[in-house]
């Protein structure tokens, strides 16, 4: 195809079109935020994007990444004529990634991974220079992304940022040669809006996005003219793009398929809807449960205090914001689950004397806080109170723990890691991160015991602000006259819960990464190390269910590395079991790789095998290790 189209042709797609966008920029109807113009000749329909990184209202990724979440977010966009879908630790997230670009990728929708790569922070994201070592680069930034391309994603969009001085769309360490050299990737590379600074198809940018600034068919000329751009780079751009779409199965469809008119269309389903409900339950996690207070008891007086209203938060802000046109607030989940066997009463949480009272007077007192995220900022604390209008959140649930903690439960919303100065003094927490639609029926299915919670941190939730101790110099980095900032990730692999493990820091308020809690109780035995024929480990062991109601469990796994490595205790494995009847047990085999078993070599510039011994420790969390035991290799250093 590529060698049939035109010169003419094949630098129209090179860049964004207007077509589609500014006709309708001004109306709340515009659903594309960019183009890839057409080429009616050779009946190569357009590429119509939009943002997507929470879907049209499903659960963030955070909490309910699966394929289920992929193919419902990719069938409503291909429903509104949208064919690509722009997107966002390592191991968990080159494992999360993949289910998620296959379910789109499923409806044909081109996914995009963003943003490619060091874009860390809002506060500086345009111009600050990320100055980060290769190791770092290869062992904790690059696995989302490698997973995503092998899963066979489409798209990648480079960011605002520097990469070691260089900007991230013209950078030929990061783009021509580690995304596409190393982790041989096949897609295309589009640039965020307004990030391109340059002609940077020899760097290995394809698409200039919005439009074509830089990436218009006379500069592409002129460089053709001149030698420093070659025709074999711009088939190799077309192609790239080409590829995605037949991948995804776009060029099957003709060309009358992607009619604008369709971005209008309402595609809410009673499907989607029902998967909203079932991925946001699925991806709450249980903090806490003392005196195991949940599920609640029906037929009780319940208080619902604070962010339970109108108030209540579904979604963060950002180019993926989208206000859901039907809703389920907490309140009415919570009315509706009660129904006529007991009584539900609301106050909004202001007036923090009346709360107390009516927590006092109440079964049970639940209390909704959350805060908010948005693109383009950074949160300047992790306190609740930083974020939305009500800044007395905090004093509001101390209050009311002091005065009815032991029935006291508080369900918290938040698009990440947050701080809970209160948690040992209420009876139990749950956070259902950024829930989406549903969010009230779904909090209702946890809270009365419809559905078991299973969800587990994918963050630790630490005691205080900057406990990781970061400077000025890591962020948001060293004023510069030549940038906004250079920050440097000093840090290096020491991120999260690394360098909680590490310096041993203990959780008096905050809770580790892994955690999750559920309604019954999970006994991990017969742990067995084996050698698999791919020169790797298989961990076996067995996960019982020894409460009393059926529950899944979520086991992981976490190495050690020989102290000669270098290498911080990580997560190199995590697996969901079935959901088990009580006294029953299921055997579970975790597969470490090769790879598993590697640090990046900056000398080799690849991954290099470490003899020694490992530790292998199996549990419920990071800080809930079950199982330990230890094996040996035979590679020297």
């Amino acid at each position: 195809l590529v060698a049939n189209m035109t010169l003419s042709e094949k630098l129209s797609m090179l860049h964004g079109s207007p077509d589609g966008r500014t006709e309708c920029m001004d109306s709340p109807g515009c659903a594309y935020v960019g183009n890839i113009a057409p080429v009616e000749r050779l009946r190569i329909p357009p590429v119509n994007m939009n943002d997507g990184p929470q879907g049209y209202r499903a659960p963030a990724a955070l909490a309910g990444t699966s394929t289920e979440w992929g193919q419902g977010m990719g069938k409503e966009f291909y429903d509104k004529g949208s064919n690509l879908q722009l997107g966002e630790d390592p191991y968990l997230g080159y494992r999360l990634v993949q289910p998620v670009v296959r379910g789109i990728q499923s409806q044909k929708v081109v996914a995009n991974a963003k943003h490619f790569i060091q874009n860390n922070q809002e506060t500086n994201r345009v111009g600050v220079s990320a100055e980060v070592d290769e190791r770092t680069r290869f062992e904790m930034y690059y696995p989302p992304f490698e997973g995503a391309v092998q899963a066979g994603v489409g798209s990648m969009m480079c960011s605002y940022n520097k990469v070691n001085g260089d900007w991230s769309c013209e950078n030929p360490f990061t783009l021509r040669g580690d995304l596409k050299q190393t982790l041989n990737y096949q897609g295309y590379v589009m640039s965020d809006w307004g990030a391109t600074h340059s002609m940077s198809i020899a760097a290995g940018l394809d698409v200039e996005q919005p439009g074509a600034f830089w990436m218009n068919a006379e500069l592409i000329q002129e460089a053709l003219d001149a030698g420093t751009v070659k025709e074999s780079q711009v088939d190799d751009s077309v192609r790239r793009i080409l590829q995605a779409m037949f991948q995804v199965g776009v060029m099957d469809e003709p060309l009358s398929a992607w009619d604008w008119s369709k971005r209008l269309r309402n595609v809410t389903t009673a499907a989607s809807v029902a998967s909203a409900r079932r991925l946001s339950a699925k991806g709450t996690v249980l903090l806490r449960n003392e005196g195991n207070i949940l599920p609640l008891t029906r037929g009780k007086r319940v208080a619902v205090i604070g962010l339970a209203d109108a108030k209540a938060i579904y979604h963060a802000g950002g180019s993926g914001s989208v206000q859901p046109s039907s809703v389920s607030t907490p309140l009415q989940g919570f009315r509706d689950a009660v129904g006529d066997s007991g009584t539900v009463e609301f106050n909004c949480g202001r007036d923090v004397n009346a709360a107390v009272e009516l927590a006092k007077q109440s079964d049970y007192a639940v209390i909704f806080v959350g805060t908010l995220s948005r693109e383009d900022f950074d949160r300047s604390s992790l306190s609740l109170d930083v974020g939305v209008d009500w800044t007395g959140q905090n004093e509001a649930v101390s209050a009311i723990a002091a005065a009815a903690g032991e029935k006291t439960v508080v369900v918290v919303t938040t698009p990440g890691a947050v701080l809970l100065p209160w948690s040992r003094q209420v009876a139990a927490i749950i956070t259902n991160f950024m829930p989406g639609q549903q969010a009230g029926n779904a909090v209702a299915d946890i809270l009365f015991g419809n559905v078991n919670p299973s969800g587990k941190l994918p963050v630790t939730f630490p005691n205080r602000d900057n406990e990781t101790e970061f400077s000025p110099a890591q962020y948001p980095g060293i004023p510069d006259p030549k940038a906004p900032a250079y920050a440097f990730y000093t840090e290096k692999l020491q991120i999260g819960y690394r360098f909680y493990e590490t310096h041993r820091l203990q959780f008096q308020t905050g809770f580790p990464f892994g955690h999750g809690l559920s309604y019954t109780s999970f006994a991990y035995s017969n742990l067995e190390i084996r050698d698999d024929f791919r020169g790797g480990k298989t961990v076996a062991f067995v996960v019982k269910n020894t409460g009393g109601r059926p529950g899944a469990e979520v086991a992981q796994l976490y190495l050690e590395f020989p102290a000669s490595a270098g290498e911080p205790f990580q997560l190199k494995g995590f697996a969901k079991t079935k959901l088990l009847d009580a006294g029953e047990d299921c055997s579970l085999a975790l597969n470490l790789r090769p790879r598993d078993l590697s640090i990046w070599d900056t000398d080799k510039h690849s991954w290099r095998q470490i003899g020694g011994v490992f530790g292998v420790s199996v549990g419920s969390s990071s800080r809930d290790i079950r199982l330990h035991e230890q094996f040996s290799t035979n590679i020297f250093v």
